[in-house]
């Protein structure tokens, strides 16, 4: 391996690390919902609350997400399952990421594949959003993960396109 290619792999590397610790992250905060929506109708309504004052509306949203969280687990804590395993998928998600930690190129179709369910989160925001009674501005907060999520997978799909030529060797004509 020559040295341009060892810095676009580390680069890559670095890239996928980023995106599977935030995917991994994301998966573990689904697990205490209970206890995370306190803290934020805690945070958001509180005495320094730079909330309350100037998005009214947020704050009232985040305390009825909050209650209708607490009273679900209170009355039928057996739905939370759900989100334990939405937060189990997230992290067989990540999990998935070791074949292109190890070999990129030679698993290249993992990351498209993510760059997909990437843009898959704005058409669910936008579908099942409205069905729930989740507020437009919160569904731009949802579809944000994909956004944002979608960017460093991007910059490895751009970085490894020499890497990924060369793999394949020269075209031929047939």
């Amino acid at each position: 391996m020559d040295g341009d290619s060892a810095v676009i792999l580390r680069k890559v590397r670095r890239w996928l690390w980023f995106f599977l610790v935030c995917l991994v992250l994301s998966g573990l905060t689904a697990f205490p919902l209970e206890t995370e929506t306190r803290w934020l109708a805690d945070f958001a309504a509180g005495p320094a609350a730079p909330l309350s004052d100037h998005l009214p509306g947020a704050t009232a949203w985040i305390d009825r997400v909050h209650t209708g969280v607490a009273e679900t687990n209170a009355r039928y804590p057996f739905l939370a399952y759900g989100t334990d395993w939405l937060a189990f998928a997230h992290l067989v998600i990540a999990a998935a990421f070791w074949g292109p930690l190890k070999d990129p190129v030679r698993n290249i179709w993992v990351i498209r594949w993510a760059v997909l369910a990437c843009g898959a989160v704005i058409p669910l925001a936008l579908i099942c959003g409205p069905l729930r009674g989740i507020p437009l501005a919160w569904r731009f907060i949802d579809m944000s993960f994909g956004v944002f999520g979608v960017i460093p997978l991007l910059l490895v799909l751009r970085a490894l396109r020499p890497l990924e030529r060369a793999f394949r060797g020269p075209a031929t004509v047939g």
